[in-house]
C-alpha cells in the first residue's frame, strides 16, 4: 500500500514492498522443494602434512543465532544481506567468500528474514529463531536452498507443506474453487487451534482470511493465539486488519458521497443503488495502485454483464495526469476525483489513509468486500456472480 507517511518522507520503496509479501502474502508461497546431498573427499596418501593457522570457526551467541550459508555459484565479494521480512530493509550485510557466508545475532521472537544475494531476486526465505542454522543451495536455483538446524523454519515448511495441494488457490487469476477453498480454510484453522502458541499460526490467520474475507472469523482466530504470539509483527498486522475491517464494517451500508467526474459532472454513490460495485481508491503516481489496475479491468471485463461495475475514487491533483492514467490502463468505468490528493473528501469520509483501497458493496449499498486484490477480487465476485 503506498501510505500517506511514506508519500510525504518519500521513502517508498514498491519493488521491495512487493517483493517482501504484500503484507505477508508472497513469503507464504515459498517453501523449500530439493534436498542437497553431502560426501567427503578423502585426502591423498602421498600429500605432505601441513600446519596451516586454521580461521577460527565462527560462534554463535549464547542467547542468539549464527547462520553458515554455503551457496555456490557466486563470486567471492558477491554482497548478501539478511533483510526484514515485513519491511524489505536490510538487518545485517556480508559477503560471499568461497561459496560461504555467516550471519550472528539475536531475534526478539522467530519471524521471517530474507537472505537476498546482489541486491537481487531470486531469494531464500528463512522463518529464524536463536538457533545455529544452515543454510546450502546453488545460485543457479537460490530459492530452493535448504534450511536446517531451525525449529521454527522445519514448522513453517511443515505448515507450507500442508497447504501445498491447495497452492493454487493463491496463485493470480486463480480460477474460484469453493470446495478445495474451504479445505484450505479448514488445513488453517485446524493448524491455529492445535498450535496456538506457534510463531507460524499468524500466518496461518493471514492466509486463512485471504480465502475467507471474514473478520469476524479471523478475530476468532486471532483471539486464540496465546499473548506471546500475539505481540509478534505478524499478528500486529492482523491486529491493525481488524481495527480497519471496523471503521467501515461489512454488512453496514457504505455512506453516500457525490464528487465530479472527469467532465465535471457531479456523480452519486447513491446512482449506482442496485448493482455490486467495488468502489476502488488509487491514483496515477501509485505504483501498486497501477500494478493492481490490470487485475481490476480483468474482473470487470469478466462480470460487467452480471450487475457488476466499479467506480474510481482518485486522490490525484494533477486532471491529465489522473486522465491520461485512466486512458493507459483502460479502466473503461466511472471515475471521481476533487483533485485534492490526500485531502479528497471521499477519502477523508471513509478514513482512507493508504492506497490501492476498496469497498465490495451489494445492490443494497451494503459492504460485502474490502480490499480485494489479485485473486481475492475474482474469488468473491465468482461467489457471488455465478
Amino acid at each position: 500500500m503506498y501510505s500517506i507517511k511514506l508519500m510525504l518522507k518519500n521513502k517508498l520503496n514498491c519493488d521491495l514492498n512487493i517483493l517482501n509479501m504484500k503484507k505477508f502474502i508472497l513469503i507464504g508461497l515459498l517453501f523449500p522443494l530439493l534436498g542437497v546431498a553431502q560426501s567427503k573427499t578423502k585426502p591423498k596418501a602421498a600429500a605432505p602434512k601441513k600446519t596451516v593457522s586454521a580461521k577460527p570457526a565462527p560462534v554463535k551467541p549464547a542467547d542468539g543465532f549464527l547462520i553458515t550459508g554455503n551457496v555456490t555459484g557466486f563470486p567471492d565479494g558477491t554482497s548478501v544481506a539478511l533483510l526484514n521480512g515485513q519491511t524489505g530493509a536490510p538487518e545485517m550485510e556480508s559477503t560471499v567468500k568461497n561459496n560461504q557466508f555467516v550471519f550472528t545475532g539475536k531475534v526478539a521472537t522467530p519471524d521471517f528474514k530474507i537472505i537476498l544475494f546482489n541486491k537481487q531476486p531470486p531469494y531464500i526465505t528463512l522463518f529464524l529463531d536463536n538457533s545455529t542454522v544452515k543454510v546450502s543451495g546453488k545460485k543457479d536455483s537460490v530459492e530452493k536452498s535448504i534450511v536446517s538446524g531451525s525449529a521454527s523454519h522445519a514448522e513453517y515448511t511443515g505448515f507450507i507443506s500442508s497447504l501445498e495441494p491447495y497452492q493454487k488457490l493463491f496463485a493470480e487469476n486463480a480460477a474460484y474453487d469453493s470446495v478445495a477453498t474451504s479445505n484450505a480454510m479448514g488445513v488453517m484453522t485446524d493448524f491455529v487451534k492445535q498450535h496456538p502458541g506457534s510463531y507460524i499460526a499468524p500466518l496461518a490467520i493471514i492466509r486463512h482470511t485471504q480465502l475467507a474475507d471474514d473478520i469476524a472469523v479471523t478475530e476468532g482466530l486471532f483471539n486464540q493465539l496465546s499473548p506471546e504470539v500475539k505481540a509478534t509483527p505478524m499478528a500486529t498486522y492482523i491486529t491493525q486488519m481488524i481495527a480497519e475491517s471496523k471503521k467501515n464494517p461489512i454488512g453496514s451500508v457504505l455512506q453516500d458521497f457525490t464528487q465530479a467526474d472527469t467532465t465535471g459532472a457531479p456523480v452519486t454513490l447513491a446512482s449506482y443503488r442496485g448493482k455490486y460495485v467495488l468502489i476502488d481508491f488509487w491514483a496515477s503516481w501509485c505504483r501498486p495502485c497501477r500494478q493492481e489496475n490490470p487485475n481490476v479491468v480483468a474482473n470487470y471485463q469478466k462480470f460487467k454483464d452480471k450487475n457488476f461495475t466499479v467506480l474510481g475514487v482518485s486522490l490525484d491533483k494533477a486532471k491529465n495526469a489522473w486522465v491520461e492514467a485512466i486512458q493507459a490502463d483502460g479502466l473503461a468505468w466511472g471515475h471521481v476525483s476533487d483533485l485534492q490528493g490526500w485531502t479528497n473528501a471521499v477519502a477523508q469520509q471513509f478514513g482512507i489513509t493508504s492506497i490501492p483501497q476498496n469497498f465490495l458493496i451489494g445492490p443494497d449499498g451494503k459492504i460485502i468486500g474490502k480490499n480485494l486484490r489479485g485473486p481475492a477480487l475474482e474469488r468473491k465476485l465468482s461467489g457471488l456472480l455465478k
